[in-house]
């Protein structure tokens, strides 16, 4: 598409070579510098603590902002050698402010029982009170200052290594036949073409079985360096650090994943009705699925094809309905996606318009597909500035507003809280998504209304899969990680018994909404499972998705008085835990109750969308 717009970053910095940001780098190392004397500084530890707080109120939103601003620019032109040599400078800065974060910590922690003496003396540092808090919890959890710098020296020949090993393993596997790359494969299962998604599923698990061995020791090295630095570290569990990590109580998840396990029969259903449909359309090769069946894996994210024509197994169009225009095959220009946008921002808010179209206005998007830039779409924040950008690749495709709307979303989130002081800023996975998918959740609820029947029932379906993926998907996720550290603490674990576990997740997850077509590999393709520093890094995305549809229903209820509630709720999530931000705005979500409600707009749509398949 022609006429795409670029984004301007000329408010953040001009350029890497410009005297803005070269002043910026260069402060930034002169704090550091402070930083660090300041910690070598054995007087008065309150005074210390204090001198450090009011050099670093400065320093970490620089380091915020230069990070983000190098990344950003190198995302637009990764082949750029000054780019990436300018984001490896500024990263290895940071590792030396993160250097410096570490020892302060340590003084903080050694001084923690004189904290009244320290907020009457210094009653301007009483608003750090929580990231106090946060930091002095956390530091109960780490090892002596020449042991954890053993660790972390340790760990990038140990666990990084083979987290890097695994990347490299699956980002160069390619099928001998059609030449294509894993991930070209994994691609191929949304695809209109039937028999694609079956064959290129068999080759994708083909290819995990022949470097199974590999990727099982990668896995079993990595969860075992991680299960002793765990009981090194008193950590008693995994989750229990996932939960520290995400501001989260055990019993809020409790009531997360048992909620969700009451609405999987719902899910099994909607499953086997895409199922049916799929099979009543000639739109799979699979020849034991249905209603009473279930689903193949590889056609779970099958497009729908249109109710009034007969789909080919070949990926032969389908005969077009005309008697309206459809959302799926309409070309989206970008005036008319931000026109959009726009609408059903202020549909919520006016101040979430407006928001929508200054960023439109200014030039905050860089929209066009074009070579260097990286692919999908994301959102920065600059603290410095008070501002955002986001990246995208447009196309004109319907699913092109969604992003858009899920990635504004973010900047909007940043807008609500970029006025409170930086470390009250920072939030947690958990909350990380809530503002974009309340705000693709607007616009998909919207379209929903208005759209005529052959389009309804492809974004039901679009929606339900959506949200498949981030509940039940992920629910077979936490079943399988959580059974790996079990199982771990006793023994090695090979790739027989990662495909035994998978099995056992999503069986217990999927049920008989799969058929006997399934993917025991799935441990081996997300690389999720091969970080050393995220372990469970699957229930905040059940969270984000369902606080996010818990929010929507109450403003369903309560409309546009809402809104100010919705803002204060964001511009609080730096400065939270879950469960006290969520109290503030009159939700329990220690209760099933609470994520009930927005499992129950789905279980509607599940409804619906049964309905209209039959």
């Amino acid at each position: 598409m022609s006429n795409l717009p670029k984004w301007n970053l000329d408010s953040i910095y001009p350029d890497i070579n410009s005297s803005a940001f070269t002043d910026a780098v260069k402060n930034f190392k002169e704090q550091i510098e402070q930083l660090l004397k300041i910690n070598l500084n054995d007087g008065d530890a309150l005074q210390s603590i204090a001198d450090f707080f009011k050099v670093d109120e400065k320093t970490a939103p620089l380091a915020n902002t230069l990070a983000a601003y190098s990344y950003s620019v190198y995302s637009t032109d990764t082949t750029n050698k000054d780019y990436l040599d300018n984001l490896n400078k500024i990263e290895s800065l940071i590792t030396e402010y993160e250097n410096q974060l570490n020892t302060f910590s340590k003084k903080l922690s050694d001084s923690s029982s004189c904290l009244e003496e320290f907020y009457k003396k210094f009653p301007q540092y009483k608003k750090y009170e929580f990231y106090i808090n946060e930091i002095l919890a956390d530091h109960k959890h780490r090892l002596s200052p020449a042991e954890e710098k053993l660790a972390s020296t340790l760990q990038q020949t140990g666990g990084k290594a083979w987290d890097r090993l695994h990347e490299q393993l699956i980002s160069n596997l390619r099928d001998e036949q059609t030449q294509k790359l894993f991930n070209e494969l994994r691609n191929d299962a949304y695809s209109p073409d039937a028999e694609l998604r079956k064959t290129s599923w068999q080759k994708e698990t083909a290819l995990l079985k022949q470097n199974e061995i590999a990727f099982a020791a990668c896995l079993n090295n990595l969860k075992g360096e991680t299960t002793s630095l765990l009981n090194e570290r008193k950590w008693n569990s995994a989750i229990d650090r996932a939960l520290f990590s995400s501001r989260m109580k055990k019993k809020t998840l409790d009531a997360l994943i048992g909620a969700i396990e009451e609405s999987l029969p719902d899910w099994r259903r909607y499953l086997k009705s895409k199922a049916e449909y799929l099979k009543k359309h000639n739109a799979t090769v699979s020849t034991s699925c249905g209603i009473n069946n279930g689903i193949a894996f590889y056609d779970m994210y099958a497009p729908l094809p249109d109710c009034d024509a007969t789909a080919s197994k070949t990926g032969n169009a389908p005969s077009k309905n005309t008697s309206a225009p459809s959302l799926f095959t309409k070309s989206w220009t970008f005036d008319e996606a931000r026109d959009y946008i726009i609408k059903e921002y202020n549909s919520f808010s006016p101040r979430m318009g407006d928001f929508a179209r200054m960023a439109f206005e200014k030039n905050w998007i860089d929209a066009p597909i074009y070579p260097g830039k990286v692919g999908g779409a994301y959102c920065q924040d600059f603290y410095v500035q008070k501002e955002s950008r986001v990246l995208t690749n447009f196309t004109g495709a319907f699913s092109d507003i969604i992003t858009l709307a899920h990635e504004l979303g973010h900047a909007f989130h940043f807008n609500c809280i970029k006025d409170r002081d930086y470390k009250n800023a920072v939030y947690p996975m958990t909350l990380a998504e809530t503002a974009s998918t309340f705000a693709e959740t607007i616009v998909k609820q919207d379209i929903l209304k208005t759209a005529c029947e052959q389009d309804k029932i492809k974004l039901l379906e679009l929606d339900l899969q959506d949200t498949c993926a981030v509940l039940v998907d992920i629910l077979s996720r936490f079943y399988f990680e959580r059974s790996v550290f079990e199982e771990r603490k006793n023994g090695g674990l090979g790739s027989e018994d990662f495909c035994r576990l998978m099995r056992d997740a999503q069986q217990k997850s999927y049920g008989d909404g799969l058929n006997d077509e399934r993917h025991e590999y799935m441990w081996a393709v997300k690389s999720h499972y091969y970080s050393v520093d995220l372990d469970f890094y699957n229930f905040p995305y059940a969270f984000g998705q369902l606080f996010s549809a818990g929010l929507y229903s109450r403003f369903k209820k309560e409309g546009s008085a809402f809104a100010s509630v919705y803002c204060d709720l964001l511009a609080d999530t730096g400065s939270m835990t879950c469960e006290d931000l969520c109290l503030k705005a009159g939700f329990d979500i220690t209760t099933k109750e609470f994520w009930k409600t927005g499992i129950d707009m789905y279980v509607k749509e599940i409804d619906e969308f049964c309905k209209l398949a039959k």
